[in-house]
């Protein structure tokens, strides 16, 4: 190191890999490791260093770290129920070196619910103010909606209350199995409830047993769209502007929708035509070039269900119903990197066991 590099401080080399990132912890693990041991300056020594290093690898990496035991310490990285980030916190993880002293771990872990007292925003959520019972919707048999009853619930503060119970679930169930189980659930007061209630520490038996069901009910179920049926839909918003849609109509009756219960769409803005919110000839043809990209990634062998387009607004969105959510993200953020300098590429990630997303496109 030069005398003006001792003086001014050498600039890092940039994280581009998770190779990257692993060879810059292992250079500084031996600091981080007394850091977190002493649990003195902890931010300055190893937060403030970590947040900006992982930044790098993708936005949205949070991390929760201490002793595991006396001569391990765990970082513990977490997309906070972002679930476009599970996958590259995974391949992180998986990544890593083995580091003596350092144990890794991919989303928070599940917990014994004995040892699990949680306090946000002035309210305790333990095993023995909370319970639950589901809600059976006989139109949506595979839905698994619950309802959340806390004793201490204050209708003024069901925001706080509602993260309370999800920090809760997270450590009870583990951060994947609370947000990949669970398609809705809302939290209220004991007030008013006529259902038998059920201890929260049954909830988890319960969606093993629910699990288990919808995996042998769709277990190897897959649909060929090679001969599907494709209907054009065309309409005018109230401003003039033109809708045109290209819709898979054969998939939207299929029988089985719940076995591809994520959504997935792609968004592309482009500029504005001057032609009633559609692109232009060459916008057109970029579109459709993307669009056969994604498609080509994401096989209907594979589990991934293209259903469609709609471009309106000067806006094509792409829509895909899919069995996991980890390969539409990659390819997602792969896309968005890849035309940064051409399109704001962005989209959404979530569950709708039954399409209802779709609805619209449905004969009445």
């Amino acid at each position: 190191m030069s005398f003006l590099d001792k003086i001014l401080g050498k600039n890092e080399a940039p994280i581009k890999s998770y190779n990257d990132f692993w060879n810059w912890f292992l250079a500084n693990e031996k600091e981080f490791f007394k850091t977190v041991q002493s649990g003195e300056n902890i931010h300055q020594g190893f937060f403030d260093k970590l947040v900006p290093k992982l930044d790098e690898i993708h936005e949205g990496i949070y991390f929760l770290t201490g002793m595991f035991d006396d001569q391990t310490a765990e970082l513990v990285l977490t997309p906070d129920g972002a679930i476009k980030n599970i996958y590259v916190i995974e391949e992180l993880v998986n990544a890593a070196p083995e580091i003596n002293g350092w144990k890794f771990t991919a989303l928070k872990p599940a917990s014994d619910i004995n040892n699990i007292g949680i306090t946000y925003q002035d309210f305790e959520f333990s095993k023995e103010n909370l319970k639950f019972y589901p809600r059976i919707h006989e139109a949506y048999p595979d839905e698994i909606d619950l309802v959340i009853v806390y004793d201490h619930f204050i209708e003024e503060k069901k925001s706080n209350v509602t993260n309370g119970v999800y920090i809760f679930l997270d450590n009870y169930l583990g951060e994947l199995h609370s947000v990949a189980l669970i398609d809705n659930l809302v939290v209220v007061g004991p007030e008013n409830v006529s259902e038998e209630l059920i201890p929260i520490e049954k909830l988890k038996d319960y969606l093993i047993w629910r699990e288990k069901e919808f995996v042998e009910k769709y277990e190897g179920t897959r649909h060929n769209t090679e001969n599907d049926g494709y209907a054009n839909f065309e309409g005018k918003r109230e401003d003039g502007s033109i809708v045109l849609a290209l819709i898979n109509t054969t998939i939207l009756e299929w029988d089985k929708k719940a076995s591809h219960p994520w959504v997935f769409i792609v968004a592309i803005p482009f500029d504005d035509c001057d032609n009633g919110g559609l692109p232009d000839e060459k916008t057109y043809k970029l579109l459709d070039e993307i669009e056969e990209e994604i498609i080509v990634s994401l096989p209907d062998s594979e589990g991934y269900l293209n259903l469609g387009r709609e471009t309106a607004n000067n806006k094509r969105e792409i829509f895909f119903t899919c069995k996991d959510f980890r390969k539409p993200a990659k390819i997602a953020d792969e896309l968005i990197k890849k035309y940064s300098g051409v399109f704001e590429i962005s989209y959404e990630l979530y569950k709708d066991k039954y399409w209802q997303s779709f609805r619209h496109f449905q004969a009445k």
